[in-house]
């Protein structure tokens, strides 16, 4: 026996729906992040080379460029790929099966004015036991050759 009340009860209706105003806020933010700190980030390595006043060579193929920054740090740059950094053994492993799948691929080595003279060598001796058949030093022109 209920008593009745004039009052009418309503049942409200589930929403089935997410609220996604909070999602597109953050992404908004992370966006507005992304394209600030995008700009910021260093993709290569700075290398200052060495002055020589050698001419340019012709080249068939890109070379294959093995760098050294003041740190002693190794880069290597395959042909047209990104820079990147590497140890000495993986460099020496990556390499190696570069050069068995093409022999004839130029291969320098790019070392930093300021880099040890040792570790530049020790670049070089890495690509020798690679079996890199030859090496070559790059530099930048002098400024007499340069203007």
């Amino acid at each position: 026996m209920s008593v009745a009340t004039g009052r009418r009860q309503r049942k409200r209706k589930l929403k089935a729906e997410i609220n996604v105003v909070p999602y597109i806020d953050v992404m908004l933010v992370l966006l507005i992040i992304f394209m600030v700190t995008a700009p910021l980030l260093n993709l290569g390595v700075d290398i200052e080379l060495p002055k020589s006043n050698a001419k340019t060579i012709a080249q068939k193929q890109e070379p294959v460029i093995v760098s050294v920054d003041a740190a002693g740090n190794y880069f290597l740059t395959l042909q047209g790929a990104e820079q990147e950094a590497l140890g000495a053994e993986a460099l020496q492993a990556k390499v190696a099966a570069f050069v068995r799948q093409n022999p004839d691929v130029p291969v320098y080595v790019a070392g930093d004015r300021a880099a040890n003279y040792e570790v530049v060598l020790q670049a070089m001796v890495l690509l020798q036991n690679a079996d890199v058949p030859r090496v070559g030093l790059m530099s930048a022109p002098s400024e007499a050759v340069a203007q």
